[in-house]
């Protein structure tokens, strides 16, 4: 099935909503590096989360969700753009027995990321509650954006889905006990079903007695921010001191992508140029220091 991102309301309450359904995109995540089953199960409710949130941004620039703990996994982060470009990666140690989530984690923090391409970041980040990342993800919308939201993952090795219902802050809605019917029904949406069935079918299933309003799908797609120049940013950030430092140990500087592993590197002359000629360092004097 093509990825698949369908926004819609509901004529008679003030709730909206969004389904998601991630193959191709999470394919190729998934291709970059060898995830263990829970990891990959996870990261792959956390991409679709991004591509839920990610759809309603209003800004030109991009949304991430991460996960940092001191158990097993100790990070995973999804990020998607306003375009539906989206990118994931984890990083974890020997898994053991961990299978769930609070396992996995151990004492753990949530954090969201918004990044527009105008204006400062923002950044907010709660301590992980509740057995999965759909759970921990309401609790973070709960908490820190006093919206009730409603969210069900679900991920394989092919392909990874959500379905989100959020309700607005309108009182003059006309049904007052729409928000715990339509969440009730989207509680009915097992796992199985969500992987099998394509996004329109899943919401006819679902909503088909509702007075629903579909807006046009839209396609993510897997997509990376990396570049030479990204790079060359990073390496000015640390300094030329760790620079040279990082010369003398290896000769050249490698840098691979986190997320899709794309290597850059560069000579000792093309590093060194990044610095203007008045900065101090030592990688000629054969005596570098790190920090």
């Amino acid at each position: 099935m093509p990825d698949t991102l369908i926004r819609f309301d509901f004529v008679d309450a003030a709730i909206r909503g969004e389904i998601v359904r991630l193959d191709h995109s999470w394919q190729a995540i998934c291709s970059h590096r060898d995830y263990p089953p829970p990891v990959r199960q996870v990261l792959g409710e956390l991409t679709a989360a991004s591509v839920l949130l990610a759809a309603s941004l209003k800004f030109e620039g991009s949304l991430a969700l991460q996960l940092q703990g001191a158990g097993p996994l100790r990070l995973a982060v999804a990020e998607a753009r306003d375009s539906l470009k989206v990118r994931a990666t984890a990083d974890w140690n020997e898994l053991g027995e961990a299978a769930t989530l609070p396992q996995l984690l151990g004492r753990g923090t949530f954090a969201v990321m918004l990044d527009a391409s105008v204006g400062e970041p923002y950044q907010g980040i709660v301590e992980v509650e509740g057995d999965g990342v759909g759970a921990a993800l309401e609790g973070y919308m709960a908490r820190s954006q006093q919206i009730p939201t409603r969210l069900i993952l679900a991920c394989n090795a092919d392909t990874a889905c959500g379905l989100l219902l959020q309700r607005l802050p309108d009182q003059s809605s006309a049904d007052a006990d729409a928000w715990d019917r339509l969440t009730a029904l989207a509680s009915t949406l097992g796992a199985g079903e969500m992987l099998a069935v394509s996004p329109d079918t899943l919401l006819h299933r679902l909503f088909h007695e509702e007075s629903v309003r579909l807006y046009p799908p839209r396609q993510p797609s897997f997509g990376c921010r990396c570049s030479a120049g990204r790079v060359e940013g990073m390496l000015r950030m640390i300094g030329r001191e760790e620079v040279e430092a990082i010369l003398a140990e290896q000769g050249e500087v490698k840098v691979a992508c986190e997320f899709c592993n794309q290597s850059y590197r560069m000579d000792a002359a093309e590093a060194l140029a990044l610095f203007g000629p008045g900065e101090a360092g030592s990688y000629f004097s054969g005596n570098p220091t790190r920090h």
